[in-house]
């Protein structure tokens, strides 16, 4: 498996933004997701579990913020908890807690921040 093959190279910053690792196909288990190219078993993707679906999400939240999380301000982790709500975050068994870690508040202000969305 090179690193340069095209198709790897193409599903490479999906895998990465997921918190997937890319394998040999042969390496694959049950679990694992094999890509085929043209009939041809090409790269295997190893899944991370939810809660470190979730860490993965807010480190690369935190990095295209360019500064903590804990370090925006109240507006903007309002959007945030509203996009990770979106996206499942909250579904994870300690989602909340994990979530208001990250931003620096308190869970009953995370769930602040959803329950406000609910009723506007």
């Amino acid at each position: 498996m090179s690193g340069d093959e095209p198709f790897i190279a193409a599903v490479k910053p999906l895998v990465d933004a997921m918190g997937g690792e890319i394998l040999p196909p042969d390496e694959a288990r049950d679990e694992d997701v094999v890509l085929a190219w043209e009939g041809v078993d090409v790269v295997a993707v190893r899944l991370p579990q939810l809660a470190d679906s979730l860490d993965h999400i807010l480190a690369a939240m935190e990095r295209r913020q360019g500064r903590p999380l804990a370090d925006l301000d109240r507006k903007a982790k309002q959007e945030l908890v509203r996009t990770l709500e979106a996206r499942g975050a909250f579904a994870v068994r300690h989602g909340v807690e994990t979530v208001a870690g990250a931003l620096g508040v308190s869970r009953f202000t995370v769930y602040n921040y959803l329950n406000r969305d609910k009723g506007a």
